[in-house]
């Protein structure tokens, strides 16, 4: 496979991704956190990352727009949960916080 189609490739899964996560907005971020590690955030954070690293800047709120397809505090607002005591303790076990 040339690097072309490679990137291409790429770059569809991460759309990909981004479409399943928006049609899962039940899923929340510390449930991801909880089994995988990683959430919405993580995503906008990595995405900020390797934009820099391009010599690009995207802030936090652009890079997070862009995962979230909205505003964060808009996403917010409609979609997360408060976390119950559960949820933070599994958090707090599996990250020491």
């Amino acid at each position: 496979m040339d690097k072309q189609t490679e990137l291409e490739i790429e770059a569809a899964v991460f759309r990909r991704l981004l479409s399943h996560l928006d049609s899962h907005k039940e899923v929340q971020n510390i449930d991801l956190m909880n089994l995988a590690s990683f959430c919405r955030n993580c995503l906008s954070k990595w995405y900020m990352a390797e934009a820099d690293a391009r010599g690009e800047s995207v802030d936090y709120d652009a890079a997070r727009e862009r995962v979230y397809g909205e505003p964060y505090g808009d996403w917010k607002d409609k979609h997360q949960q408060q976390a119950s005591a559960e949820q933070l303790e599994k958090f707090a076990q599996k990250t020491g916080k």
